[in-house]
């Protein structure tokens, strides 16, 4: 993956040159946690150098960079955003898949609603909160709904899933379904419900820089960070499955 990401991102050491300066990284809201412990990382590895991040749902962040939005990076949670940034030549190079996620269905401690299954979350009187379908988190789910033939209706719809699990925590929701990375960084404060039927959804993420950045060598250099094996071993502690190989 490392190889990978460093071939896209130009030849030789990206890393020997960047000169500091801010880098502006917008990225997938799933990816909070561990992008704050790769931005402190790289910052460390690259002294004068400030890494600022942005986090929400992947297609208002694509939104908001074809609105002008100044950016370095780019990391979504779907490959259709990113898709979107490239048709309108926002995009500098190929994108690369870092990671993977998959559904999971997070409850209230205890499971009061007794939730054991995709097919329970149809259940009448159910609160169901989740992705709205621009979302990626969304798509994943709409993309099961129609491989299973089951129809959801949840009572809320959320711009991130960040804010689906919120509404779990805060006993808003019986139920939401968002990413197993949520689960790990919601541990006691959320149960999570596998379903197999995850499987047949699963969200790939890709990284890139993005063709309006003023701090090109430091942007290159971020992405060869989540490449690298010390960068994939993040994600990987957070829940994620690996990139392209």
């Amino acid at each position: 993956m490392a190889a990978t990401l460093a071939a896209c991102t130009g030849k030789g050491d990206a890393a020997a040159n960047t000169s500091g300066g801010v880098l502006t990284v917008f990225a997938a809201a799933s990816l909070k946690t561990s992008f704050t412990e790769l931005a402190e990382m790289f910052e460390a590895r690259h002294p004068g150098t400030t890494v600022t991040l942005s986090f929400a749902g992947s297609a208002d962040l694509a939104t908001q960079i074809n609105q002008g939005a100044p950016a370095d990076v780019f990391a979504s949670a779907d490959t259709r955003n990113m898709e979107e940034l490239q048709e309108t030549g926002l995009v500098d190079g190929e994108p690369q898949i870092f990671a993977t996620n998959t559904l999971a269905i997070a409850v209230p401690p205890g499971n009061p609603a007794g939730i054991r299954s995709f097919a329970d979350l149809a259940k009448t009187g159910t609160r169901l909160v989740q992705c709205a379908r621009q979302v990626p988190c969304g798509a994943a789910a709409a993309t099961i709904e129609q491989q299973t033939g089951i129809d959801l209706n949840p009572v809320s719809e959320e711009n991130s899933v960040t804010d689906v699990l919120g509404k779990v925590v805060s006993a808003e929701a019986d139920a939401g379904l968002v990413y197993v990375t949520d689960l790990k960084s919601a541990a006691g404060r959320v149960e999570g419900v596998a379903f197999p039927e995850a499987a047949g959804a699963v969200n790939s993420y890709p990284a890139a820089v993005l063709s309006n950045t003023k701090n090109s060598a430091n942007a290159r250099a971020f992405l060869e960070l989540i490449g690298s094996p010390e960068g994939q071993q993040v994600l990987s502690d957070a829940g994620f499955g690996p990139g392209s190989p």
